[in-house]
């Protein structure tokens, strides 16, 4: 069985099982077994911090028809003509930082040590966590994967208190990014997510208004560089 017939390739988010599909790497958001080819080298490399709103989803098209963050890259007068894609994902109802490159060589390698690059949330639940609750969170917890039942256990988290209310903001730094881990993080320990806002992802900071977007500067690819590099380093 090739690659193609075995669904290990997808463009633009769509698994390609049928042979004589056609795709531009130039143009095309190519991934062969999950990892991001790498896009016509001539392009313009382009790097943007996006404010995600809720309501979007993170990839390139959605076959139910809702709106995409790309969506967001064609309005208004700072609209781009570079095509771009997402760095990792955040749920439909979550909001905040997300990284947008077509650069797919840094995309690659931010996605493989995204267990280890931290990501800092602002994350509303409902009702009161008990300290003990907390503190098993901080120190890791078991929780659904989501996958047959299995179960895993969380990387040790960083929680603090932002906002004390009925129901609490907390600030939560994670070094993994599993699908809906921080829901299932505070459901372990009986509580509900309201709300989550991504407010950093590495070296980077939300700055800009929900369903804007602006470029890196050069210091800020080189800072997520470094701190790809940093990851490499300590897994050796």
């Amino acid at each position: 069985m090739d690659r193609f017939t075995a669904g290990r390739v997808s463009v633009n988010g769509k698994t390609i099982t049928e042979l004589g599909s056609k795709a531009d790497p130039a143009h095309d958001h190519i991934k062969v077994d999950g990892k991001l080819l790498s896009p016509n080298r001539s392009a313009r490399k382009t790097y943007l911090v996006l404010h995600k709103p809720k309501g979007y989803v993170t990839t390139v098209s959605d076959p139910e028809g809702r709106p995409t963050v790309m969506d967001l890259l064609r309005t208004g007068k700072t609209s781009i003509n570079e095509r771009v894609y997402p760095v990792g994902r955040l749920d439909w109802a979550s909001e905040g930082l997300l990284l947008m490159t077509n650069d797919g060589e840094l995309a690659n390698q931010l996605t493989r040590a995204a267990s280890h690059v931290p990501k800092t949330y602002l994350v509303k639940v409902s009702g009161k966590p008990q300290e003990a609750g907390l503190a098993k969170l901080r120190s890791g917890i078991s929780i659904s994967a989501g996958v047959e039942g299995r179960r895993m256990k969380t990387a040790p988290a960083k929680i603090r208190l932002a906002h004390n209310a009925p129901n609490p903001w907390y600030e939560v730094t994670l070094i993994e990014g599993r699908n809906r881990q921080i829901h299932r993080m505070f459901e372990r320990i009986g509580h509900r997510v309201e709300k989550i806002k991504r407010v950093r992802y590495g070296p980077l900071e939300l700055d800009v208004e929900p369903g804007r977007f602006r470029s890196l500067s050069a210091g800020e690819v080189e800072s997520l560089r470094r701190a790809v590099r940093t990851v490499a380093s300590k897994s050796k």
